[in-house]
Parts: C-alpha cells; sequence; structure tokens
C-alpha cells in the first residue's frame, strides 16, 4: 500500500476544515439604526446621545453581542433637520436593512421620520420630548424622554404648592415649544392656575428683552414659565434678570443639561425646572433605587467621553437597554418580535425612571419619574 501524499492529505484536511466552517453558523450582526442631530443647533441634545450609543454597544460587543450576535450600529447625523432626518430614516430602512432605529433628537426630526418606519414596520424608539410623539399611541413609535405634558403637570404642581396662580409664559417657536406652550395651557386650569400673558420667540431670536417687558408689566403676574430648549431659554434667562422681573422664573426639561447653567451665567440662579435624577445623582439618598442606575451611567459617560453627563444622553442610554433587553426576550433580530417585547417592557429602571410599557401606553413613565431641581450656586439642587 502506498503512503499517502503530504499534499494530498494537506488538501483533504483543508477541505474538510472549509467545510465544516461553512456548516458552522456565523456570527451574525444586529443592524441597529440611528440618526440624530451630532451637530447643529441640536447638537447638545444629539451629542451626548450618540456618545451614549456608541459606549454601550462596545460595552455590549465586547462582552459577547446579544444572544451571541454583535450589534452593527448605523448612525447618520441629521443636524436636526426633519428633511435630511426623513432621507436618513428611508436609508436606515431600505439600504441600511436595520432591525429598530433609536433617534430623533428632537420632535421635528422624530415627527417626520415617523410615516417612514410605521409603512416599513421598523421598531423605532424616540429621543424626542413632546407628547405628540406617541399619543396618539402609534404601533411601531416609541419614547424615552419624559414628555412635555408631564413637564407642565410637574411645574404647576409646583407652583400650586406655593400659592402661584397667575402666570406669564414665553415660548419657542420650534417644535418642541410649541408644543410644550400647547399643553401647558390646556392644563392650566386644572391646576388653578391663569395664564395672564403669552408671548413667544424664534429660534434665531437673540433678544427677547421686547416680550419679557410686556410679561413684566402685567398686572398680577406671580411666576414666568418658559417652553423651549437650546440658546434661546438661556437668552430668556439672562434678559429677565437684565429686566428684574422679581418673580420664580421655570424652564422646562428641554434645558436639562449643564451648558445651560454656563450659557445663562448667574441668571440661572433659583431657576426651576423638572429634570430626570441623573442630574443629582450624588444627591439621591442610598436606598434610592434608581441612585446606582444614574450614578453608574454618569460615572462610565464621564469616563469615556470626559464629558459630563446630561439628560439627553440618558435618554439614549434608556432607549438601548430597553432595546437590548426586547432583542434578549424575543430571541431573534426579527423586527415584528422586537416591537412586541419593547411593548411589553415592564419595570425597567432607566436614568428617566421605571418604564412600564403597554399596548395603549408607548412610554411607560408616570409623574414621579421627574424631580423637580432648582439652581443654586451654579449646580442642580433637589426642590424638597
Amino acid at each position: 500500500m502506498k503512503p499517502i501524499n503530504r499534499i494530498a492529505t494537506k488538501t483533504m484536511i483543508l477541505a474538510a476544515t472549509a467545510m465544516v466552517a461553512l456548516a458552522a453558523p456565523a456570527l451574525a450582526d444586529i443592524k441597529i439604526g440611528s440618526t440624530l442631530a451630532q451637530t447643529g443647533p441640536a447638537s447638545f441634545l444629539g451629542d451626548p446621545e450618540a456618545k451614549t450609543l456608541e459606549m454601550l454597544v462596545a460595552e455590549t460587543n465586547a462582552n459577547g453581542g446579544i444572544n451571541g450576535e454583535k450589534i452593527e450600529l448605523i448612525m447618520y447625523d441629521d443636524g436636526a433637520d426633519p428633511n435630511k432626518a426623513r432621507t436618513f430614516a428611508t436609508r436606515l430602512v431600505e439600504d441600511d436593512e436595520v432591525v429598530a432605529v433609536i433617534g430623533g433628537s428632537t420632535t421635528g426630526t422624530t415627527m417626520a421620520m415617523i410615516p417612514v418606519f410605521e409603512e416599513a414596520e421598523v421598531p423605532f424608539l424616540s429621543l424626542g420630548g413632546a407628547v405628540v410623539i406617541i399619543d396618539p399611541v402609534k404601533k411601531w413609535v416609541f419614547k424615552t424622554p419624559h414628555t412635555d405634558l408631564m413637564a407642565c403637570a410637574k411645574i404647576f404642581e409646583d407652583m400650586k404648592s406655593q400659592g402661584l396662580t397667575k402666570v406669564g409664559m414665553i415660548s419657542g417657536t420650534g417644535g418642541f415649544g410649541k408644543s410644550m406652550r400647547g399643553q401647558c395651557s390646556g392644563i392650566a386650569g386644572d391646576y388653578g392656575i391663569e395664564i395672564i400673558a403669552d408671548e413667544t420667540y424664534g429660534p434665531k431670536d437673540a433678544d427677547m428683552t421686547p416680550q419679557l417687558t410686556k410679561i413684566g408689566n402685567t398686572d398680577g403676574l406671580q411666576a414666568v414659565l418658559n417652553p423651549g430648549f437650546g440658546q434661546g431659554p438661556a437668552i430668556v434667562t439672562r434678559n429677565f434678570r437684565q429686566l428684574n422681573i422679581n418673580v420664580p422664573l421655570y424652564q422646562s426639561h428641554g434645558v436639562a443639561s449643564k451648558s445651560f447653567i454656563e450659557l445663562a451665567g448667574d441668571a440661572a440662579e433659583g431657576v426651576r425646572l423638572p429634570a430626570s435624577a441623573l442630574l443629582v445623582a450624588d444627591k439621591l439618598t442610598d436606598d434610592d433605587p434608581q441612585k446606582p442606575v444614574v450614578v453608574g451611567y454618569r460615572d462610565a459617560f464621564e469616563k469615556t467621553t470626559g464629558n459630563p453627563v446630561s439628560t439627553f444622553g440618558g435618554h439614549a442610554y434608556d432607549a438601548f437597554h430597553i432595546l437590548k433587553e426586547a432583542i434578549e426576550r424575543a430571541g431573534s433580530a426579527d423586527s415584528s418580535a422586537i416591537r412586541d417585547e419593547i411593548e411589553n417592557t415592564n419595570g425597567f429602571m432607566g436614568t428617566a425612571g421605571v418604564v412600564k410599557m403597554s399596548a395603549d401606553d408607548h412610554l411607560g413613565l408616570d409623574l414621579t419619574a421627574f424631580r423637580m431641581l432648582e439652581i443654586k450656586g451654579g449646580d442642580w439642587a433637589i426642590v424638597e
């Protein structure tokens, strides 16, 4: 019997190895899409959101992925432009073939993308603030930030506790400011509050003194509320102090980041706003069940990025973990199964609070998830 040729033997071994490799299931990627305002006027929202998603994807993949599959994050920068956002949303579902999307830094971009994801039947976790995103409920759309309606209620609760009943409003005309203005106007009477002055400003306005002068001269004024986000509320705050309007000033959760305090400077002292526990992580009591979550995220984000944490990055943190757990429970990367499991989220503890979603509630937060904060000494303090 002739000895087997060594070259032939090697060839057979390589062939067998190749057949085994082909037979074994390859490590697939779960494609998750995102389009955020990483640059532009809303970059203070989109930048920490993008950094958070990148951090969490890297961390998850380093730990073996989801159900043994790695995550591929496909991200676009829409600059808070609704038209760009819709274009990227179409690209994500048609070209990139993602199984779910986290994004929509603003209400405007979110609303522009919703029809795309509803038609494509791709679950969408929005990071926008307005209640219109999830009310009425849309089958494929969810959100993680507290709503503007909730912010109005939390602010009015605080005003009512102090006996403040006559309020002036100055609101931004963008998607979020316009929506919150409408929500606050709609429920003010439920708290015994009367809106006695109502002014607005545009996204490019650099001086709100005329509008604030009108508000300040309104007889009986007891407080001022500013629905809005971006640089507008900082300008309002500075102008408000310059005019010496001696009533409390309330802002929305749309300014819940350190950058607002930096932009407004000393004028921010005494401003009140509703926000998540993330901004006061170290001030929470040790028995607060939310403390480990917000402290853990804050420390990881600041170590990874070198930047201070904001509630906006926290919204992305919550969205990613809700999606990750939904995929784990679904046991697959099927968009329909993922959607169902997102809707089944119950008891998830996030940076915004405890989330309990249902077929009738695609947010899953109640008013207890908000903390009323006041700016003192250039930092956040919990209003007791």
